[in-house]
């Protein structure tokens, strides 16, 4: 079944997602710090400046650090801190050249189940536990992968319904109920720091 994938907001690159696992875990790792739109176009702007129409990972591994910081800060910059971003894209495809001989998907194509699933994400360079969770609800709700368990290892993120981040997004509507949801829970927060001191 094709999956389209509206992360981006922009046709070619939403379209690169779509038939791209390694873009999808660079799409990920990007969405810190920047809207998520920025975060997501990355894979498409990287794969062009490359002369691509594909991320390859051992061709991303194998880059000159500095020439590929250098890819990144060109103008517009893939990320607002396009030099640190782009050793974590080289760590990231590292780890998959080592480990899974450079295939983002043969991360989940085994798994027994979703714990499993998401303790393989967690180990990803720059994943953390809460990024591992929204990106296995991606997996889940938008790409079909459905190992047994996966929206309980995806906690509230596997919920449905739930449009608390972009595993939620499909469209303009459902990024302006996150984007609401986000912003309900800093507000929460900054009242709570209020309330503390």
């Amino acid at each position: 079944m094709e999956k389209t994938l509206r992360l981006a907001q922009e046709p070619e690159a939403d379209a690169l997602l779509s038939r791209s696992p390694l873009a999808d875990l660079v799409g990920m790792l990007l969405d810190q710090q920047v809207p998520m739109e920025w975060a997501f176009s990355g894979p498409y702007t990287i794969a062009r400046r490359m002369g691509a129409d594909d991320l390859d990972a051992h061709e991303i591994a194998a880059y000159d650090p500095d020439e590929f910081a250098a890819l990144l800060s060109a103008k517009p910059a893939v990320h607002r801190y396009p030099g640190s971003m782009a050793r974590r894209v080289q760590q990231l495809c590292q780890y998959l050249v080592d480990h899974y001989d450079g295939e983002a998907e043969a991360l989940w194509q085994d798994v027994a189940d979703g714990e499993e699933l998401l303790g393989r994400l967690k180990a990803l360079p720059g994943y953390g536990p809460q990024k591992a969770q929204i990106f296995l609800a991606l997996l889940g709700k938008q790409l079909g992968v459905r190992p047994p368990g996966w929206r309980e290892a995806a906690g509230v993120y596997g919920e449905e319904h739930a449009y608390r981040s972009v595993a939620d997004i499909t469209g303009p509507e459902s990024l302006a109920r996150v984007r609401a949801h986000k912003q309900e829970m800093k507000r929460a927060a900054k009242a709570a720091r209020d309330d503390g001191s």
